[in-house]
């Protein structure tokens, strides 16, 4: 089981948006420094090193290329993920040329920030996934440290509430669970829409994941089983 400290630097001019990535990395346990010029940026990457930064493109005293070749100076493999406003294809192939990890523009989702940032500390050795922490039937796996899905081996995309909705079944195999159940543990107590929103959902994951997996129990609910052999 991974128990280091993972430290994250998020660099960004607007302290709004520094203030609401940190807030949304720290509920998954990361420490967040904050800095919002290049300068300082530079400075707390150097007295702490981060195990990851997120680097806004555009800073008010130097380029975010610049500041990525500094702190590729001071750690060749740190992971840094590029948050901009620029989604010109020009821009994103500037910022991976110059040697950034992964490249998300803005308006983004803080879901999205946080997969990212997890696949990137996953492949650095930073973040290692627990193995309690993987869900598995088939050859369907669900890492909860990850927030990762794979069929066969392959990533497959997943919303957050797919992927909460995989959970819950993956969690209670070959048991029978009602709409209710399904409402309450992924769309909570208060949950006030319709039911049909279950079959619909079941609909997408069994176009992503195959229709052998989730089976239906007339007048019952769902259930989910590997597929025969």
């Amino acid at each position: 089981m991974n128990t280091r400290q993972i430290n994250v630097l998020v660099v960004d001019d607007e302290p709004s948006l520094t203030e609401v990535l940190s807030m949304a990395m720290k509920l998954v346990g990361w420490e967040v420094y904050c800095a919002h010029d290049g300068e300082s940026a530079v400075r707390q990457a150097r007295a702490f090193l981060p195990d990851a930064v997120v680097l806004d493109v555009m800073l008010p005293d130097m380029d975010g290329l610049q500041v990525l070749q500094r702190l590729r100076g001071l750690s060749p493999e740190l992971p840094v993920l590029f948050l901009t406003a620029k989604d010109e294809l020009a821009d994103r192939l500037a910022g991976l040329s110059a040697g950034a990890d992964d490249y998300v523009t803005k308006p983004f989702s803080l879901e999205e920030i946080i997969i990212r940032l997890q696949g990137l500390l996953r492949r650095s050795g930073a973040l290692q996934a627990r193995p309690e922490s993987r869900l598995a039937i088939g050859d369907i796996v669900l890492d909860q440290d990850t927030h990762e899905v794979f069929r066969a081996g392959e990533l497959v995309q997943l919303t957050p509430t797919e992927f909460e909705l995989l959970r819950f079944l993956l969690n209670n195999p070959r048991r029978v669970l009602s709409k209710s159940q399904i409402l309450e543990y992924v769309w909570g107590y208060d949950f006030g829409g319709n039911s049909n929103v279950v079959e619909l959902y079941v609909s997408y994951l069994r176009r992503k994941l195959g229709m052998q997996l989730i089976h239906t129990v007339r007048g019952a609910g769902y259930v989910l089983k590997p597929p025969a052999r």
